[in-house]
């Protein structure tokens, strides 16, 4: 960490802090529950999901932006989509290149930031986000640059939630949870990060332009207002959620299903 602040100059800013954040948790990344398909049930929600919005793939191309460890990418691969995953951690990318040789894909990785892609004009049928929108530092930016990216009629799915903001029923189940853990009845232990990234990723929330939490609504307002048509909040992830909550503490389990997550579908005009 000291070599690390040694080598922060004056241009040092938020968004090379979440990059190294990020980079930081690549090792163990796919361990946290909601990250890796923790099952065949959890994958085939997922498949039904992207469906649901997108269709098949029959060989269309989709752009997976911030595609981490390319979980998502390998959830549109097994769907007949070709699959380009970009992000800009290249610790990220080295897990996603291994996963991908591992199971024989040919999934393209590379490097690129989401919010300034590079990519050309018009070049995918379909693009993808998961757990993105909330980090983002200039949305509306991110958004034209997505929809420059389309071809017309091209189809956006954001995959996200507001994970700032907690309900009553959260909070309850929250203390349920503690009680839970003093009692010595755990369950299921997922993994957590230290106090010191907790108070990294709380200093780097602070300033993100969600930074009270992404409402589905106000991400489809600013989706709008880039200029995508047919803009639709889809909160119908329950199955996800039922998988993905078999993996946690019994508590936290039906805290994931309480929360305000969701999809939006949002098209480019033709």
């Amino acid at each position: 960490m000291e070599m690390q602040e040694k080598t922060r100059g004056a241009n040092y800013s938020v968004r090379d802090e979440i990059r190294e954040f990020w980079s930081e948790r690549a090792e163990r990344f796919d361990e946290f529950p909601g990250h890796e398909i923790s099952g065949e049930r959890e994958r085939s929600a997922w498949h039904a999901l992207i469906q649901r919005h997108l269709g098949p793939g029959a060989g269309r191309s989709a752009l997976d932006l911030a595609s981490g460890t390319g979980v998502v990418s390998h959830l549109l691969d097994d769907l007949g989509y070709r699959v380009t995953g970009l992000d800009w951690s290249e610790p990220m990318l080295e897990r996603a290149r291994a996963k991908a040789a591992a199971r024989g894909r040919t999934i393209v990785f590379r490097v690129g930031d989401a919010e300034r892609s590079s990519e050309a004009d018009s070049s995918y049928d379909v693009a993808v986000t998961r757990h993105l929108v909330w980090t983002l530092i200039d949305p509306a930016a991110a958004f034209r640059e997505w929809l420059r990216v389309l071809r017309p009629g091209g189809t956006l799915l954001v995959v996200d939630g507001d994970f700032v903001g907690t309900g009553r029923t959260e909070r309850i189940l929250a203390r349920l949870d503690a009680a839970a853990r003093r009692l010595g009845w755990r369950g299921h232990e997922p993994v957590g990060l230290s106090e010191a990234m907790q108070r990294r990723h709380r200093a780097i929330l602070a300033r993100v332009h969600f930074s009270t939490g992404a409402r589905a609504d106000a991400v489809a307002r600013l989706l709008r207002e880039a200029g995508f048509r047919d803009v639709v909040v889809d909160r119908r992830l329950g199955a996800v959620h039922r998988a993905q909550a078999a993996q946690m503490p019994f508590f936290k389990g039906l805290a994931r299903r309480s929360q305000h997550r969701y999809a939006i579908r949002a098209v480019k005009p033709a």
